[in-house]
């Protein structure tokens, strides 16, 4: 289906647009210029720019980066998970400062993909039936895509913009705009995480619309199946590569230890309130490491404090085998990580803890003497039921165990920017006199959001 009528792409674009105003909009990117405009239909259209003078600049320029954006309410005001708009507007946003020219051409009755707002909410009912995104529009007899361009090409030629580096990982956009008379250089797609909410949504556009795979989504792929990529792509395809290539393809036991903290080394507030993990910035990260291990390891008094599931949700790739050490059998049957969802939950429990009925078969209860908590005989067992690769994911006192037993291969402790003063403590062991004697490892630093995350690695001083 063609999004707009043929049209030689050195004709100039109808006028369908007039500029109404310029104002200035601060950001959490920075502060843009924002023109707003209106079409001859009477909708509304801005577009954000930054280091654009349509006054000065002229062909000798570099074609800026452009991010044409179809207006969406419940992804960009609302931030929806069963797309990825609001996301790849922000990511768009980002990379224009980031590089310190560009344009997001914010183009309103787009909603749906044209269909508008109450139609899409339609077409998400039927979605909720099982029905893909393009089934959806097609039963409710509405096109697939009924947008067109014509008001963002001319936004951009208003801006003295013939050229650009487009923001999109949809070939049929920039079809449409080079037949408006826009030259696209290049387009390349944003990086934003694909979440269990969005991968039908996003599978199906790849699969019947044409949009393209995200390297990353190569790389990521590559990665689960043990395989480092030779060349990833630059940008999150080699980030993905560089930070989790040796965890992919380890050989054998590999124990690594995740903990987040605040600055000054706490894990919760002193009443117990672990809202610190709420909003996290390794939310990602810890998916993404959750997926590329055999078991994941927890205490139950993590369990009791967050009731986490311990599965993997926003990335692609499989839960792994939850591992609960619980002496006292303290957790409630209600809980996730003993949820009966297809993923399997070892519950480690001491030989006189008394379990709950009503279990369902995905937990295996296993009595061990109270000397088989160590953490070396943990490993053991695990080994011995083919679980190789294992994450400690907390909490503070369970992963302090295995680092003081020396058993970490890597530990991940990322620092939230927030003073606790006095609480549940994170990592902790028994120290040395001499600093000299302190643990250290080669290190690699990352930043998640406003999260600093600090990887030692303690296989390499072994």
């Amino acid at each position: 289906m063609s999004l707009q009528s043929a049209r030689p792409a050195s004709a100039p674009v109808p006028a369908t647009i007039e500029r109404v105003v310029e104002t200035v909009l601060p950001t959490r990117h920075g502060t843009f210029r924002m023109v707003g405009y209106r079409d001859s239909a009477g909708t509304e259209h801005v577009a954000l720019a930054r280091g654009i003078d349509d006054a000065m600049h002229g062909a000798h320029d570099a074609p800026p980066l452009v991010r044409v954006h179809s207006e969406c309410l419940t992804g960009d005001a609302f931030g929806s998970w069963r797309c990825d708009c609001g996301e790849q507007l922000d990511a768009a946003l980002s990379a224009i400062a980031g590089e310190g020219r560009g344009v997001v051409v914010y183009v309103r009755g787009h909603e749906g993909r044209g269909i508008g707002l109450l139609a899409k909410l339609k077409a998400y009912a039927l979605q909720d039936q099982g029905v893909d995104t393009v089934d959806a529009n097609t039963e409710l007899g509405l096109p697939i895509d009924d947008r067109n361009y014509d008001q963002a090409a001319e936004i951009l030629q208003d801006l003295g913009i013939r050229a650009v580096r487009l923001l999109s990982g949809n070939p049929a956009k920039e079809e449409a705009l080079e037949e408006l008379g826009i030259d696209v250089v290049e387009r390349r797609g944003l990086p934003v995480s694909e979440r269990t909410e969005n991968a039908g949504y996003l599978a199906t556009k790849r699969a019947r619309m044409r949009h393209d795979t995200p390297p990353s989504a190569d790389a990521w792929r590559s990665l689960l199946h043990g395989a480092v990529p030779p060349a990833p792509a630059p940008g999150e395809a080699e980030e993905l590569t560089h930070r989790y290539g040796y965890l992919a393809a380890a050989p054998g036991r590999l124990v690594v230890g995740q903990l987040r903290q605040s600055l000054d080394g706490f894990i919760a507030s002193r009443s117990g309130d672990a809202g610190l993990h709420e909003d996290r910035g390794d939310h990602g990260h810890l998916q993404r490491l959750r997926a590329l291990v055999d078991a994941v390891v927890v205490g139950a008094s993590t369990v009791l404090t967050e009731d986490c599931s311990l599965a993997v949700r926003d990335v692609p790739g499989s839960s792994p085998v939850r591992v609960v050490l619980d002496a006292s059998a303290r957790v409630a049957v209600g809980a996730r990580v003993l949820a009966d969802d297809g993923v399997p939950t070892l519950w480690v429990i001491g030989a006189d803890a008394v379990t709950p009925d009503g279990l369902p078969s995905t937990v295996e209860v296993l009595r061990v003497r109270a000397a088989d908590f160590a953490p070396e005989r943990i490993l053991a067992v695990l080994q011995a039921r083919g679980l190789e690769k294992i994450l400690i994911e907390g909490g503070g006192k369970t992963v302090s165990r295995f680092l003081e037993a020396g058993l970490l291969d890597r530990l991940y402790l990322t620092t939230a920017p927030v003073l606790v003063g006095d609480g549940v403590p994170g990592i902790r062991f028994t120290g040395s006199d001499a600093l000299a004697e302190a643990r250290t490892a080669p290190v690699r630093r990352f930043v998640f959001g406003q999260d600093i995350c600090t990887e030692f690695n303690f296989a390499g001083v072994r």
